[in-house]
Parts: C-alpha cells; sequence; structure tokens
C-alpha cells in the first residue's frame, strides 16, 4: 500500500508538502478547486522546488477550466520541474463545478479531453476547437515530446469506471465499493479523510470536529447535489437540506460549498454531530490504523490519499506515525 497525502492549494500547501516529503509520505496529490482556494499548477511548481522525492500531481484536474494546449504546457512544464514524480489526475469536476453553480462534465468529455492532452504530449497534431494544434516547442522551451506521465481518473460510478478502463489509466475513489473489481486498473488511491483520536478522546472533541468535519461535510454536499433524496438518509440531513434551500436561489451554491474539504462553513456546523461524524473514513485510535489500513488493502486499493484538515502539520504528523511512515 502506498501512502499519500492530498491537499487543497494553499499559501501554505507547498511547505505541508515539503513536510509531507520528510515524513515519508509517496506521494502529494493538489486539488483543482480555484473557486475556493488558489492554483494547482502553481502550488505543485513552488512545492516541486522544495523537495526531491515525493510525487506530485493534480488530484484532479476539471477540463472545462483550461484548453488541452494549456494543461498538456503545464504538465509539461511540471515534468521538467520533478522529473519522474507526476502523475496526473483529471475527473468531471464535482467541487471545481458545483462550487460555481455547473454540474458535473459528460465522461465522454473527460475521456475526449485526456486523449487530446495525451496526444499533444506524445507530440501529436490533435484538433481543437475545429482547428490543427501540436506542441511547437523548440528544444530548450520545454522537454522533447513524448512527455509521458501516468494518468488518473476519478470515477464515482460504472460510466466513469467504463472510461477508465477504455483509457487504461488508475483511478480515484472516495468510498472505495467492496463488491466492485478493482482488477481491471492499473492502480486504485482511495482520497481519505478522518482523524487518529488520543486514547480516551471523544470522537466528536473539538479537535476532531475540525480534523474530520469538512471530509464528513462534503458527503452532505454530494447528496444534495445529486437531488435524488439521498441526503435525506444523512443524519440530520433533513436539516440540512432545509438550510440550503432557505439560501437565495441564485446564489446557494456559493453558500453550501464555502470552506468545502478544508473547513466547515456555518451549515455544516449545524448539522454534523457525533452521530454525523462516524461517517468520517477514518476516525479511530492510533492503534487501530494498521487494521483499517488493511480493510482498504483487501478491497483492491493500492494507494491512499490523505487529506489532513483543521491543524494540517499536526494530523499529518499524527497520521504518518499512525501508519508506521
Amino acid at each position: 500500500m502506498q501512502i499519500s497525502c492530498a491537499f487543497p492549494p494553499m499559501p501554505d500547501t507547498p511547505a505541508y508538502i515539503e513536510l509531507a516529503e520528510r515524513l515519508g509520505f509517496h506521494r502529494a496529490w493538489v486539488f483543482d478547486t480555484p473557486a475556493l482556494q488558489l492554483d494547482v499548477w502553481m502550488t505543485l511548481a513552488l512545492a516541486a522546488q522544495r523537495t526531491s522525492r515525493i510525487g506530485l500531481g493534480p488530484g484532479v484536474l476539471i477540463p472545462s477550466l483550461r484548453h488541452p494546449m494549456v494543461t498538456a504546457s503545464a504538465i509539461a512544464h511540471l515534468q521538467s520541474l520533478a522529473p519522474g514524480r507526476v502523475e496526473v489526475g483529471v475527473g468531471a469536476g464535482f467541487t471545481g463545478r458545483n462550487a460555481m453553480g455547473q454540474r458535473g462534465l459528460r465522461w465522454s468529455t473527460v475521456a475526449d479531453y485526456v486523449t487530446r492532452v495525451q496526444g499533444l504530449l506524445r507530440g501529436d497534431t490533435v484538433t481543437v476547437d475545429g482547428a490543427a494544434t501540436r506542441m511547437l516547442h523548440w528544444p530548450g522551451q520545454a522537454p522533447a515530446r513524448p512527455v509521458e506521465v501516468p494518468w488518473r481518473l476519478a470515477v464515482g460510478g460504472p460510466k466513469g469506471l467504463s472510461t477508465a478502463r477504455e483509457v487504461g489509466s488508475a483511478i480515484f475513489v472516495s468510498r472505495p465499493d467492496p463488491d466492485s473489481d478493482y482488477r481491471a486498473f492499473p492502480g486504485v488511491t482511495a482520497m481519505v479523510s478522518g482523524a487518529v483520536l488520543d486514547p480516551g478522546e471523544a470522537p466528536d472533541s473539538p479537535r476532531a470536529l475540525a480534523t474530520a468535519g469538512p471530509g464528513v461535510a462534503i458527503l452532505y454536499h454530494l447528496a444534495l447535489e445529486r437531488g435524488d433524496g439521498s441526503v435525506l438518509g444523512l443524519p440530520n440531513g433533513a436539516r440540512f437540506a432545509e438550510l440550503v434551500a432557505a439560501l437565495p436561489a441564485g446564489t446557494r451554491h456559493l453558500g453550501t460549498h464555502v470552506g468545502h474539504l478544508s473547513q466547515l462553513n456555518e451549515i455544516d456546523l449545524q448539522v454534523l454531530d457525533a452521530e454525523a461524524l462516524q461517517r468520517s473514513p477514518l476516525l479511530c485510535r492510533a492503534d487501530e490504523v494498521p487494521a483499517w489500513v488493511e480493510r482498504y488493502a483487501a478491497m483492491g486499493v493500492t494507494e491512499l490519499a490523505y487529506e489532513p484538515m483543521g491543524d494540517i502539520p499536526e494530523a499529518l504528523e499524527r497520521y504518518a506515525r499512525a501508519v508506521g511512515l
């Protein structure tokens, strides 16, 4: 099992990634959430200059935010700064699109985008917006083509899994399905959040709430966005739906997603209690963490990417000790 981490692109994130390298983490993923935090590529470039070993990658890019050539050029640039350490994640855009009032992209759009960017990185001429497009960089302006990096798709259902099989990529999952057959994929990364508790610490302590709470809140955001009523099955889910519905319709998505995967907003704080926190992927003592890791391994997960929240350095160090880095 590879033990990795994931961060929002904030001013301190390059320093957090430098700490993660010292602690022995395998890779650092950085979210692509420009409506909530800063730029993923600038953050990764700064992290590349502060590190020498840890893997780096966007986790995950949203195709609608960037022209394929812009993404190809950014990948080539990061590869030149961190040779052999780059992996690229792409998704349909839950947070990065919903926070701007948009639905997720069609998976056919995601697959088409990945195929075009991969073609550009090989040095092929591809058609973008009806015109022939190719990386025209001379020697010294970018790495020589082909620029080869592994790819990983963030999937959440059968259509996403099918697309990942088509493009031959590894995958991200947030809630691994014990009944899914992940053997067809070259790798499976589970994005996990939560808190490693002290002996005797209450699961809803202020520290546990700040550390595990944002990762639980995303379940409410996602369930509400699905629009299938599943949010009502979550603890205090009806109250969450009521609070969101009370927001002005035209800006409702802004109030729903503010703080997403980093801090708890005013609505989240009214909903998350001890029962809700039990939905956290990780909420146990340090001596229970090895067995927790083994449960993921049994489901076919090959990489755990921990998303530290609250006091990020403290959460990262506590998790690293618990998993034995």
